[in-house]
């Protein structure tokens, strides 16, 4: 976690709930923002290291999954500041207080990137469905509910990323005995 003190910065607000509950949830928020910056970027990496017979259609999902985040980037950071906070977005906070590992850069292969992806799409959405609980704990609804439609889609986006990869070993386990009963 970066040492930013600017997290947990408060701006007046005629917005009805106690500071000390705003200060939590904006800490919350972006934290938020740090995992889905530094998820972006990795999406993007994959973007444009993809490659295989798979290229194309990967190439385009990436940059769909990519445009998607940065569509949840700009909701939690506008909610920061709407509950009066300050949204700490740089990339180098985000590296610091993502809870993402890095991206593996010795990879190639489309089945490697969506397998790279599947496993950080799938603790961003467990950190979604936290922060769920955690906002509606504190009374903020709203940040509950922002939290909820983010947490659908990511959930649908790992499902695609799964579906590649449970289609991948289908298709492996079938061919395996043609091979067999060709010897």
């Amino acid at each position: 976690m970066s040492s930013n003190n600017y997290k947990q910065k408060l701006y007046p607000t005629r917005i009805a709930m106690p500071a000390d509950t705003r200060a939590e949830i904006t800490g919350l928020l972006n934290a938020t923002l740090a995992t889905t910056l530094d998820l972006k970027t990795q999406v993007k990496q994959a973007h444009w290291n993809v490659k295989g017979m798979d290229f194309f259609q990967l190439h385009e999902l990436f940059d769909a999954m990519a445009t998607e985040l940065e569509d949840y980037i700009d909701l939690v950071a506008e909610r920061v500041t709407a509950l009066g906070g300050f949204a700490v977005g740089t990339a180098r906070v985000a590296a610091a207080d993502s809870i993402l590992p890095e991206f593996p850069f010795d990879i190639v292969d489309g089945k490697e990137y969506v397998t790279a992806l599947a496993d950080r799409y799938a603790p961003y959405a467990q950190h979604l469905r936290v922060a769920i609980d955690k906002a509606a704990e504190l009374g903020d609804a709203d940040t509950a509910d922002l939290y909820t439609e983010i947490s659908r889609a990511i959930d649908k986006r790992l499902w695609f990323l799964e579906a590649h990869l449970q289609g991948a070993a289908t298709t492996a386990a079938t061919a395996a005995p043609e091979k067999v009963a060709a010897r």
